[in-house]
């Protein structure tokens, strides 16, 4: 009875997950294969992808495939694709697009800006607050390179993008929380440095999202149904 009640308990937390667009597309693909096949007539085609997209949980999705063959056979697990540990060669140039620097002061980069694909950021007797939880990427990878002496050097980054750090500190710290994105496009923040009786931390600021990517999303997922729609 115990086991009964374990196995229903999680199979209702799974129809209660919230649908990606891999679970659409995989739902809309069979979909197309069994109109292909002659299992379903071009209105039934049509009726219930216009369901896939509506749908927000995996329980509304598995109804639409349940009398397919295809929803039956054993799924292939997909490979996660950890970001890369250092930037591609020559994605980076060597000189910065922009400089901020603090000393014996206080300097802050945030808002809704334009991120250059280098940025360097030095702190002197005084602190650097690097936000872009509201920046525009206009590249798939940022590098900022942080130079802390006897101050700090804070990075921010919405928590939808991949965070990697390489750095290190001399009687001060480094600290880079490692973010990997669920989204296969979303850009790759590489925080290197060197701390000096200071300190250099990157974390993401939670609750905080890059719209670019919500929005490339539904772009991809209107792409899809207009096209599925006019088959």
């Amino acid at each position: 009875m115990d086991l009964q009640k374990h196995t229903e308990t999680d199979l209702r937390k799974h129809t209660d997950l919230r649908a990606s667009d891999a679970d659409r597309d995989r739902i809309a693909d069979m979909l197309r294969d069994a109109h292909a096949e002659g299992r379903l007539t071009a209105d039934e085609h049509a009726e219930r992808v216009e369901e896939v997209f509506r749908a927000k949980t995996v329980g509304e999705l598995e109804p639409l495939v349940r009398d397919l063959p295809a929803a039956h056979r054993p799924r292939p697990s997909a490979a996660f694709a950890a970001a890369p540990s250092r930037p591609a060669p020559g994605a980076i140039p060597p000189v910065a697009d922009e400089n901020v620097v603090a000393v014996f002061s206080g300097a802050v980069r945030r808002g809704r800006w334009r991120v250059g694909r280098r940025t360097h950021a030095y702190a002197i007797f005084g602190s650097v607050e690097i936000d872009l939880s509201e920046a525009i990427f206009e590249h798939q990878q940022v590098v900022i390179k942080a130079i802390s002496v006897f101050g700090s050097v804070e990075v921010r980054v919405p928590e939808n993008v991949s965070l990697r750090g390489s750095g290190g500190g001399v009687l001060g710290s480094f600290e880079v929380d490692t973010l990997d994105s669920g989204e296969q496009d979303a850009p790759v923040v590489y925080v290197d440095g060197l701390a000096v009786l200071g300190s250099i931390e990157a974390k993401p600021k939670r609750g905080k999202l890059i719209e670019d990517i919500l929005d490339r999303v539904t772009d991809k997922v209107n792409a899809k149904l207009r096209k599925h729609l006019g088959h």
